[in-house]
């Protein structure tokens, strides 16, 4: 067996859920075209992957650019799947968008019921990024910013922050979508966001409920 191409981890058929997971968590990851998301939930996945990868053609040519990806061979066409256990209880899902415009109306479907999403970006294509962080605003859907390293960083991340006019709360992050312990590192990052925006969601509607009542397991006037 061509060992270039052997994925040794389980298919999602062949891994069935822990009988105790109860709690399914999903996660959208998206971003310009090719700028590594089916990389981060192939690395990341802890079953072999199911993706929508499909062979580019001259069809193709004037609607994708491939000017910054020149070995770009093929694409996703609808959607990368991947999964992570967690504990007994909680599994985390993950699923990659399309990065096309032509795809775009696949996204909002995408992220209904998300917790939260990981935007990831190419510095050498910036632009391509602010489609994906207006989305997910408008949906207010927490998300936290990955910036692949191509080749290297050229720029530092506070000049990315401001070039994508982040709001300072938003994380902003280094990765490499190619190795499954930088992938975690943006998952943990991601999850620490989710924690510190319900613990402020819960202050403020503490604060706005007033001294009369307390948040808990029981509200009490």
């Amino acid at each position: 067996m061509d060992s270039a191409t052997f994925d040794p981890r389980p298919a999602r058929a062949e891994a069935p859920l822990l009988s105790t997971a109860s709690r399914g968590l999903k996660i959208v990851v998206i971003g310009g075209f090719g700028v590594g998301k089916t990389t981060l939930v192939r690395a990341v996945s802890e079953i072999r992957p199911l993706d929508t990868e499909a062979t580019m053609t001259n069809v193709g040519v004037g609607i994708d650019d491939l000017s910054a990806v020149p070995g770009k061979a093929t694409t996703t066409v609808a959607f990368d799947f991947g999964r992570i256990t967690i504990d007994a209880e909680h599994v985390l899902y993950l699923f990659g968008a399309p990065g096309q415009e032509r795809f775009w109306f696949l996204w909002d479907r995408l992220f209904t019921g998300a917790l939260g999403a990981i935007v990831l970006v190419d510095q050498r294509r910036i632009a391509d990024s602010w489609y994906s962080i207006d989305r997910l605003e408008h949906q207010k859907i927490p998300f936290v910013v990955a910036r692949n390293n191509f080749g290297g960083a050229t720029q530092t991340l506070a000049d990315i922050r401001d070039a994508l006019d982040l709001d300072p709360q938003v994380p902003l992050i280094d990765c490499d979508a190619r190795s499954r312990d930088s992938c975690k590192q943006i998952l943990i990052a991601l999850v620490e966001h989710l924690f510190r925006g319900a613990t402020r969601l819960r202050e403020q509607t503490a604060q706005a409920l007033g001294p009369a009542y307390q948040l808990g397991p029981e509200v009490v006037s």
